[in-house]
This record gives C-alpha cells, structure tokens and sequence, in this order.
C-alpha cells in the first residue's frame, strides 16, 4: 500500500459540500507520487473575504481565489518533512464548479492535486512551465478517475 502523507486540516468556514480529510490525503498522494512518505501538508478552508485578503498581500491580485499554495521554507540536508499550506476558497470551489459544469468532487480533487504540485516546485508562469504541470495534473486526475479538467466543455478558469 502507498503511504500517505500526513493532511491537517483547519475549517474557518461551515456550510457547503467539504470533502473529508481522508479524500484530501489520497488527493495529495496521488499528486505527490513516491514523495508522499513522510510528508505533511497543512489545508486551510477560508470564506472569499480571507481567500481575497491573502491573494491581494502575496500575489497581488486584490480578488478571492480558489487555491492558494504557500510551500515550506526547504531546509539543508534532505527533502523536508512539512511541505507547506494550502489555503481553499469552498466558496469559489463551488462556483467555478457550477460554471465549469464539474461535479463539485472532480473540482476539488483538481485543484488540491494542483496546489500540491506548486508545493514541490511545479508552476505555471510560462508557457513551457504549464504545459509540464497540466500534463502531470492529467496525469494524476487520470489516475484518481477525474476528467482531463483542460478539455471541459466550459473552458475553466487556470487555477490560482
């Protein structure tokens, strides 16, 4: 069996379909592959105000986000245990959903396979860097049953 890494999870909001923390674990290890041993990732749930504040302070952008990825600080000597925070937007995941014509579920999983990848290196701030992170998102969501969320009938919003 593939060992999992260890997913703590903080709610700052209520209502809304929320996926349990064993489908955030098996998402993150799906995503991070042979890398998940030993590995800890921290998931904040926040309402659009905070997701909006934070998004505005590290990347500029004054609007609310669905996925916000802040990876640990990578100490000398080996590959660190904590691999950093992702901070989750329910509200956002729900709407851009609805739009998307996704179930809220396949989203999900979408983007926390998404902000793992930005916590151990992926990005996509040029083109050659998305190409490379959508192939493995594909990759991953294939894996987990999800749909190539790049080939949807609504074009979605790249995310966050």
């Amino acid at each position: 069996m593939k060992s999992l890494p260890a997913v703590s999870v903080l709610r700052r909001v209520r209502g809304g379909w929320l996926p349990a923390g064993c489908d955030l674990q098996r998402w993150a290890a799906a995503a991070l592959g042979a890398r998940a041993s030993g590995r800890e990732i921290s998931v904040l749930l926040v309402g659009p105000a905070a997701s909006r504040r934070l998004n505005a302070k590290y990347r500029g952008r004054d609007r609310p986000t669905n996925v916000l990825s802040f990876p640990a600080p990578r100490a000398p000597g080996g590959p660190p245990a904590l691999l950093g925070d992702l901070v989750i937007c329910p509200a956002i995941v729900r709407a851009e959903a609805r739009a998307q014509h996704k179930s809220a579920r396949a989203h999900w999983t979408h983007l926390v396979v998404h902000g793992v990848l930005h916590l151990v290196g992926y990005d996509h701030e040029r083109d050659d860097q998305a190409l490379r992170m959508e192939r493995r998102e594909i990759r991953v969501l294939r894996g987990l049953g999800i749909a190539n969320p790049y080939r949807a009938a609504v074009p979605p919003a790249r995310p966050a």
